[in-house]
């Protein structure tokens, strides 16, 4: 700190019966008011030259930005959805352009799991999973992104949503994963342990089950078909088996299970 006075106008100033030791206080606390000024006009270049010194990584490190993430090929999209349209044709369980209020029809009377792939009425999804419930019938719509198909989820639990490459591969993975209550009842062989379905799709107090599909009444499956279905049960290596390139690029034309 500085004083305003000179040191002439101190020592004037100081009144008492000892004014040599006041003289003498006075000059101490100036000394010692200097000593501080001098000192921190020191130490203020010791706190700047760090300071400049960081800031400099810190203003040159952003070099990402510089790369935005590249533009997606459309084509790559029209093709894994011509494949799932493929697929699912084949399956014998796809009712194309039905409403929601048909495929309720179809599904009334079923047992609970029965349940039919149908075009969605909503524009933006392509597909919609309807299902017997132990409530009656329901849907799920199918989300597509990414080249990848999902079952349709809120925000917070999509992250934990498994994504597909086709429609027919995401409905096989849930009918392997629910659990089945009686052997009698399963058509397919026991499902390898999974998280419930239920646990991953937004379907709040409803328990889902998948089953077995609902053929369409004009699209019965081929004895051809239901011959490769019981092929690729048995085995996933098919290409090892013993038969005709003919009836090898049958099989890969589905290579599922129901």
């Amino acid at each position: 700190m500085l004083f305003p006075w000179s040191w002439s106008d101190m020592i004037l100033c100081v009144q008492g019966p000892h004014p040599l030791l006041a003289e003498e206080k006075i000059r101490r606390l100036s000394l010692g008011a200097l000593a501080v000024n001098v000192s921190e006009q020191v130490m203020q270049p010791l706190s700047v030259t760090p300071f400049q010194e960081e800031s400099v990584p810190a203003f040159v490190a952003p070099t990402l930005e510089s790369n935005p993430p590249q533009p997606r090929d459309p084509e790559e999209d029209l093709l894994c959805i011509a494949k799932t349209f493929s697929y699912l044709r084949e399956s014998g369980w796809y009712w194309g352009s039905i409403t929601a209020s048909e495929a309720k029809q179809q599904l009334q009377k079923m047992p609970e799991g029965t349940f039919l792939v149908r075009d969605s009425t909503h524009p933006s999804y392509l597909f919609t999973l309807s299902v017997k419930t132990n409530r009656g019938p329901t849907n799920v719509r199918i989300e597509y992104a990414d080249s990848k198909f999902r079952l349709d989820s809120n925000c917070l639990s999509k992250p934990r949503i498994l994504a597909f490459p086709d429609v027919v591969s995401l409905i096989q993975h849930y009918v392997l994963s629910c659990t089945v209550e009686s052997k009698s009842d399963a058509p397919y062989p026991p499902p390898m342990p999974s998280p419930p379905l239920q646990k991953e799709i937004a379907a709040s107090a409803v328990h889902l089950k998948l089953i077995r599909p609902h053929s369409h009444k004009n699209n019965a499956p081929s004895l051809q078909h239901l011959c490769r279905l019981q092929i690729n049960r048995s085995t996933a290596e098919a290409d090892h088996l013993p038969l005709p390139k003919r009836m090898k690029d049958y099989l890969k034309q589905y290579p599922f299970q129901l």
